[in-house]
C-alpha cells in the first residue's frame, strides 16, 4: 500500500506537531481561492499560512515524485530475476538531472 502523504499531513496538523528543516523564502502569487482556502486551513489547526503552505507544498512534491511515470527505453540497463530492465525516458531521470545540479549550485553558494 503506497503511503498517502496527504493523511499523514492531516495528522501531523492535528497533533499540532513542529518540525525542524532548513527553510528558505519564497515569494509566488496564488490564486484568490486557493488563498482562502489556505487560510481556512491555517484557522482550522492553528497554524501559520507559511507553516501550512511549506507542508502542502512539500506533500503534494512527494507525491508528484511517487506518482512520475516510468518509460521503458530500448537500452537494457540490467537484467533482475532473468528479466530485462530497460532504461527510463520517461520525465524522472530529466528531472532528477535537474534536481541534483539545482543542489549542487545551491551548496556552491
Amino acid at each position: 500500500m503506497p503511503n498517502n502523504h496527504v493523511a499523514q499531513l492531516i495528522k501531523k496538523l492535528e497533533d499540532q506537531s513542529t518540525e525542524k528543516s532548513k527553510l528558505v523564502d519564497c515569494n509566488f502569487a496564488i490564486n484568490e481561492e486557493d488563498k482562502f482556502k489556505v487560510e481556512a486551513l491555517a484557522e482550522l489547526f492553528h497554524c501559520s499560512e507559511e507553516q501550512l503552505v511549506a507542508d502542502l507544498l512539500h506533500a503534494a512534491l512527494l507525491e508528484i515524485e511517487e506518482k512520475m511515470p516510468y518509460r521503458a527505453g530500448t537500452k537494457v540497463i540490467r537484467v533482475e530475476e532473468g528479466d530485462p530492465v530497460y532504461e527510463d525516458v520517461g520525465p524522472m531521470p530529466r528531472y532528477m538531472a535537474i534536481k541534483s545540479r539545482l543542489s549542487k549550485i545551491t551548496q556552491c553558494a
